[in-house]
This record gives C-alpha cells, structure tokens and sequence, in this order.
C-alpha cells in the first residue's frame, strides 16, 4: 500500500555523497506514489470513506466521566514529559518522512485528556484457565465486544478509550480491541503488541461471508520426515513383484476416474469463486486497521504471527489481508516501521531490536532480551540512529527515560461476565455457505450454546447439515448433528450416561426404525462397542471380552405384537431366526480347536463351527451339527455319526469319537439358549434407550455445579444456613485476633494469679520470640537473594567463556532462562526492602498491644 511506502531506512542514516543519486530517485518514487494516492483519495466519493451517520451505534459522548479515577482525568508530570517527547519525535519523524502518514501516538480518551497508546495498555492476568493462552484471550475478546466500525475509514481514530470503558459497554472498534487484547496476552505472558497498519476491506469491516468458517477446515497434514537410505551395493535383492497387472489396471482406471471428477468439482468451485469474488475495492491499501503482533520466544510460542481481534483466529505475517504496518506499541515502548511494504508484510522483519528497520521511540527504555549478546556489537548503530531523531543535549536525558505506568484502572470480569460472553449472550457470524450461532451457557433452556448451519448455496437458503453442541446437560448430550440430505441425527454423549452411550444415530425415537449405537466400552460389563439394529438384524461389536467375541450377528423373521412393560418386550415377537458369532484367535488352544465363527441356524436346527486357520494352511477345519437325533427302542436320544459333518484341515488327524461330539453338540445347544436371552435384553435395552432418550429431549435437565451459588438455589440456602448457624453460635469469631501471650501463659500453670515479674517475663519472651522470628525471615529471604545472584553471575560467567560456541537453540534458551532468574531477583529485592521496613512497625505493633493486654495492663501500667 502506498500509504505505508517509506523513502527506506536511508532516510534515518547520515547520507554519503555516493548515495545522493539513489536518494533523489526514492523521494521521486516516493513523490509520485504520494501523488497518486491523494488522486485516489480525491475519487473515492465520500460515503466510502466515512461511516454513514445514519448507521446506528453506541453513543459515546453520553458516558458518565464523573466517576472516573483522576488518572483518567489529568496527566501526571512524567505523562507531560513523555506528550512533549512524543510531539518532538512526530515533529523529526513528520520532516525526515514526509511522504508517510501521521502517526497515532497520543490521542484522546473518553475523559477527553490526550494520553499516549502505550499508557493505555493495561497488562492484567485475569482469573480464568481459558484466559492463560492466547486463542482463548482472543476468543473471548472477539466474541464479549461488539464491532464498531471506524469514523473513517483511512484515518486513525481521534480517541482511544481505555480498555474498562470498553470492557464496561462491550463495543469498540478495531484499535479498542487490539488494545484489550494486547493488555490480556501481555498478562499472560506473552510478548505482545498493538499493531496500526491496513488491511483488506473484508478484515476491516468484520465481512466472512466469502471466509470458510474455522471449525470446517481440515487439520494440515504434518509431513512425516523421513530420509532416503543410501544404497547399498550389497543389498539383498528385493522380491518380484507379484501384483496382478489387472488389479494395476483397475486401480489406475479408478484414479483417473476419481482425478476427472476432483477436476470437474475444482472447476465448478473455481465458477463459484468468480461468482463470490469481491468487488474492487477503490479504498484497497488505504483503510486503516488494527491488529495484534505476537513475537516468538515467550510462552514457547514457536513462530511469530498476527491475531486478527475482531474474529480471535491466528493468521501468518505473510497473509495477504495484511497489506502494511506504520507502527505497533506495547506497555513499555513505541516502534515505526521503516521497512517498504510495497509487498504487504511478506518481507517484513520483526527484530525490533534493528533500527535501521524499526525506529523506537524510547531507546533507553525496554530493550529487548533477546538483543543481550548482541548488545554491544548495536549499541554504536542504536547510538547514530538516536542522534538524528534528538538533538546531544536531550539524548542522555531520553535515554534514561522510561515509560510511565498505565493510567487505566485495573482491568476486571467477573464471572457472570465471562461465562456469558457474547453481548445480550448470543452472536451470530456469516461465512461462505455457513453460519455460526454462539449462546451463553444456561441461556438457552436446552443448554445450546452453539450451532453450525452448512448450506449449499451462496445465499444460504437450503440447509444441508446442522451441528449443535450442549452444555451441563445432566443427560451428557454433547453434540448432535443433524443431516438433512440422508434425514439422519447423530448425538454425541460424554462419559457417564446412564448406559453408557457414547453415540447415537437414528431416523426417529421409535421403535423399528432403526438405530446405531455407540458405547463407551470400558464402562460396560460385556465390552459392548457398538449395536446397528433394523427390522431385520442386529449387529454387535464387543472389545476385550475374556471368550474374545468381537462380532454378534442375530437375524429375525416378522415381529409380531410390541408389549412395552417398564423394560420388558415380548420375545415371541420377534423369532431369532440366525445368530452368527466370530471370535479373535485365543493363542492358548490350537488353531483346529480354537473357534472362528459359529452360526446358530434356529429355524432349520443346525449349527455351523469354522475353526481358525492353522499355520502354512490355506482351508480352515469345520463341523456341521444337526440337531435331529434319533431314539433308541427305550425313547433315549442317541448321537449317530450322520448328525456331524466334520472336515479337518490335515487328513492325519484322527476323527473326534461320537462321544466328544455329543458332549460338543450338548454344550453348544445349551449355549444356543443363552444366546437367545442375551439377544432378547439387547432388545429389551434398544427399546429402554429409546423411550429414555425420548424423555431426556422431552423433559431436558441442566446439571449445575454446587459451586454455583448464583444459579444453584439449594446449595445457596444451604450455605447461607450454614453462614447463620456458625454466626450464631460463634459470635464474634471473625472479629477475634490471635493471641500472642498463648503459648506463654500455658507455660505458667495459673493465669488467674500473675506477679509482676512473671508478667514482664511474659511480655519480654512474647517480644523477644516475635523479633526473632521477624529477623530469621527476613535472613531466609537474604540467603535466598544471594543465593540466586551467584547462580546469576556464574551463568553469565559461563555464557561469556562459551557464546561462540553455542547454538541458536542454545543462547536462546540460556536467554530465557536469564530473565527468569533476573525477574526471580527483582521479586526477592522487593520482599526483603519491604520486610526490612515493616520488621520494625510489627515489633511496635505488637509491643502496644501487649501493653494494653488486660491480662498485663495491671501489672506493667506505663512501663
């Protein structure tokens, strides 16, 4: 963009006589560009350039100033200084850059009293788990603030309101959330920064409906590293190949069919793209936006990248929407860009310790840590290019100077806050073909707080699939999607249903229309994974049974009458007419023994058993079993050799005598009866599922947390009981101070009758015990304190003997752990001055005390 253009770094360097040639050139560059761009400006009518007044919005100017601390009101002396500095810099940064834009350096707050962004930055940790990273700071920042557009679109705001009026009314534009964001990720510990540059129109006015939305992008595939192996004159031959070439064939034909119709469906998107591309935008390079900067380093954050506040996701320094930077900002200090952004931010190079790329503001004041080593070697560089923004006399006095502390209030969200988020508790975002729906959690009666629409047109207008997501659902329904193409919903429970039910698909409630099941296996008794039900079959899948089923198969005839009874189906009405079970090899019986798969043919009086496949056999043994056994003269069922037909891979084996076969076939038939009742429960169960779930969606129940006291009325009265009943019968208990001449009265037996001398032995060991222990705590942290400034120095001892020899890895983290042990010491020289001046104060404290004890006052009177 030609409004981030600068004239480069030559401009901020002592110029050469051999370079006035290339400088001449640049500033005719720079000129044109310049001219250029005010004709654009000229053409753009001027409803595209500001807001329309009739857009309706917040109105600011009826804020309520009068309760605002003084900071927000006045400046202190040190605030003065550094708006005086800040006009100074502008004023050499306005005639060495004439062609570049003015900078956003101290505008107005809602006070009306200009302050400078820095001072605006407020770096606060809040109390919440998900506030510890930096996608969920941006998440809550993007989805608890509504989006104002900016007054004009090509200029920089003339306000910027501190981040507790923002937070307060819940709206801002893009510098109000960069601000609030920077200050949440910098308590967090990242190194962050506010960043003033362009963007596109669509990143600039929150418009997603050409993005895809986050939650259907597919994961990158990591690319596995793998190294070729060298070859090997003396490697062993590899096998033929021992493929069908007609397999080959068929596959190849199949690719080709699959690449035509992947091109066919890559053309009719490229069609829809044309269709969505956007319109020229004639603002393109010029409109002004705000972002945040996350650098590398803190927080192991691997790779330095942007954060879009409006929409909370992350996006490259390379990304194409971000055309330009001016200048970025953080708590301690100011940085201008004065690298060419001809490219957007592709080239850009975020050491912000170079200053021939980044003029700063302050340069005495929050240098970088990751420029330690490397601190001698700049210090001339940092030195020249310092002298031609100030003049000699000022430059030791800015060096010196630091940045003074925010004027802004702690920032704070409270719990209902936070957990409702989304101003009026919901949101809703467009994106191509999508739309995503939020809600606070318990607003919704159901316990919806999200939903994903999928259309299949631009104009979203037919829906194709919907997903929900719940909450503190006491029934533990997580998910649910809906499919509008095949007419089937698939809910997704979270551990601890009441049977386990870990997925549920299905057309209807009702019985007979059939369903998939999915369990949480570990929880149940007989390993049940999964149960698919029709009309017709049923299909069990199990895991880590002891008798290794993994797969039951049971197939039915025509179900006569239902008789629903509590849990109970009559089993009449169904007859079993198959039962097909397979089992996983069990290593500790021979494969000709070791069952694979018996069918139970029920109608026709069968039962079939196929046995495991022995080693370097290609047929498997089996035996048929006929159930039909023929009478001896007295009516005994006998067992004849026609009733089992047996083959045995391995013609040697010796044929089983009719005696183990009847035995076998006497286990299987009472097995077979088994079955039956196990099949007739896992019906009897399908149909409880159903009428369960049916009651769960009728009748839905949100679970809350006895921590809740807010919305869990029984445990709020319950506490408040208790609260009443501890103050009635301990009155006064909260009000009691601990008594310091306890452990030295017991010492005396009688407490009634104390002497004078016994009560000035009590006060001096009272005194005494309490000074020494003031005095061992105060050398504990000492010891503490040196101990770590030894380790400090032999570190950089080492560092020095050692830095030539090390990586980048390496000196990187021994920087990391260098400001880790330098803020360790800083915390432990604050605790001991502070303990060193307060010993004192409690040890007089605690003297007027006793001196007022009326255990001793009698005895000590005025001593």
């Amino acid at each position: 963009p030609g409004a981030c253009i600068s004239a480069g770094g030559g401009k901020m360097e002592v110029l050469e006589e051999k370079e006035e040639e290339e400088q001449r050139e640049e500033e005719l560059v720079a000129l044109e560009i310049s001219d250029n761009l005010q004709a654009v400006e000229t053409k753009v009518p001027v409803e595209e350039v500001c807001t329309p007044s009739d857009v309706p919005g917040f109105d600011w100017s009826s804020v309520d100033t009068s309760q605002f601390p003084p900071s927000y009101k006045t400046n202190s002396w040190k605030e003065e200084k550094l708006l005086q500095m800040a006009d100074h810099f502008l004023q050499q940064y306005t005639h060495l850059c004439p062609d570049r834009k003015p900078l956003f350096l101290h505008p107005v707050n809602e006070c009306g009293v200009e302050k400078f962004v820095s001072t605006t930055v407020r770096p606060t940790l809040l109390p919440y788990p998900e506030l510890y990273h930096w996608d969920g700071c941006a998440s809550f920042v993007s989805s608890y603030l509504t989006m104002e557009p900016l007054e004009s679109a090509i200029t920089p705001p003339s306000s910027l309101y501190s981040p507790t009026t923002i937070l307060k009314h819940q709206r801002g534009n893009c510098f109000d959330f960069s601000v609030l964001l920077c200050s949440i990720l910098i308590g967090a510990g990242y190194d962050a920064y506010c960043v003033q540059g362009y963007a596109t129109h669509e990143m600039c006015t929150l418009d997603e409906t050409l993005e895809m939305c986050p939650l259907l992008r597919e994961p990158q595939e990591v690319p596995k590293d793998g190294m070729e192996k060298k070859s090997n004159k003396y490697r062993v031959k590899p096998r033929p190949d021992m493929q069908s070439m007609f397999e080959l064939q068929q596959e190849s034909k199949k690719a080709a069919e699959t690449e035509a119709a992947q091109e066919n469906k890559e053309k009719e998107e490229e069609k829809d793209t044309e269709v969505e591309k956007p319109k020229r935008d004639p603002l393109y390079g010029l409109r002004v936006h705000a972002w945040v900067l996350v650098l590398s380093g803190k927080r192991d954050v691997p790779e330095t990248f942007f954060i879009n506040p409006f929409t909370g996701n992350s996006h490259s320094t390379t990304d194409e929407r971000f055309l330009g930077i001016e200048s970025i900002w953080n708590h301690r200090n100011y940085w201008v860009n004065m690298q060419d952004c001809r490219n957007g931010c592709k080239e850009l190079l975020f050491d912000l310790g170079d200053t021939v790329r980044w003029e700063i503001m302050l340069s005495g004041s929050n240098k970088p840590l990751q420029l330690l080593p490397r601190a001698e070697e700049k210090k001339e560089a940092a030195k020249n290019a310092n002298l031609l923004l100030f003049p000699q006399g000022k430059e030791k006095e800015d060096m010196s100077f630091d940045m003074p502390a925010s004027w802004v209030a702690q920032i704070q969200v409270s719990p209902r806050e936070f957990e409702t988020r989304c101003s009026r508790g919901e949101n809703v975002v467009l994106y191509r073909k999508a739309k995503l729906e939020n809600w606070a959690p318990y607003l919704n009666g159901d316990g919806l707080v999200k939903r994903l629409t999928i259309y299949t047109d631009l104009d979203c207008t037919e829906a194709v699939k919907v997903t929900e997501w719940f909450e503190n659902r006491e029934d533990m329904l997580e998910m649910r999607e809906v499919n509008n193409q095949t007419q089937l919903t698939t809910d997704y429970f979270g551990p601890g249903h009441l049977f386990n039910l870990k997925a549920h698909t299905y057309t209807s409630l009702e019985p007979n229309t059939g369903c998939t099941m999915e369990f949480y296996h570990e929880a149940r008794v007989d390993g049940l994974q999964k149960r698919v039900e029709n009309a017709n079959e049923m299909t069990e899948y199990f895991v880590g049974r002891d008798d290794f089923l993994h797969v039951r198969h049971t197939e039915f005839g025509k179900r006569g009458k239902i008789l629903l009874s509590g849990i109970g189906t009559d089993s009449s009405s169904r007859p079993i007419v198959q039962i097909r079970e397979c089992f996983h090899r069990n290593l500790e019986k021979p494969a000709d023994e070791d069952v694979a798969e018996r069918i139970f043919l029920i109608t026709e009086e069968m039962i079939h058993l196929t046995y495991h496949l022995k080693e370097k056999y290609i047929t498997a043994s089996k035996r048929d079993f006929f159930k039909v056994a023929e009478s001896d003269r007295k009516g005994n069922k006998i067992m004849t050799p026609e009733m089992c037909i047996t083959y045995q891979a391995g013609s040697s084996a010796k044929d089983k005598k009719l005696l183990h076969l009847y035995k076998l076939l006497q286990k299987l038939t009472e097995e077979e009866k088994q079955l039956k009742q196990q099949v007739q429960q896992s019906e009897a169960e399908v149909l409880k599922i159903l009428v369960v779930r049916a009651d769960e969606e009728t009748d839905v129940k949100l679970s809350v947390s006895i921590y809740n006291t807010e919305r869990n009325e029984m445990r709020r009265q319950q506490y408040e009981a208790m609260k009443d009943t501890t103050e009635d019968e301990l009155p006064g208990l909260e009000d009691q101070e601990p008594d310091h001449l306890a452990p030295f009265l017991i010492q005396l037996g009688s407490r009634e009758k104390m002497s004078k001398g016994q009560a000035l032995r009590v006060r001096d060991d009272c005194l005494t015990d309490f000074k020494h222990r003031l005095i061992n705590k105060v050398n504990i942290i000492q010891a503490h304190f040196e101990k770590v400034v030894e380790e400090l120095q032999e570190k950089e001892q080492w560092f020095q003997e050692n830095r030539t020899q090390l990586s980048t890895e390496q000196e990187e983290e021994f920087l990391a752990r260098y400001s880790d042990m330098e803020f360790q010491i800083r915390v432990l020289a604050l605790r001991l001055s502070r303990e060193k001046q307060v010993a004192p104060q409690k040890y007089l404290v605690l003297a007027e005390r006793l001196r007022k004890d009326p255990r001793l006052a009698e005895h000590l009177g005025h001593t």
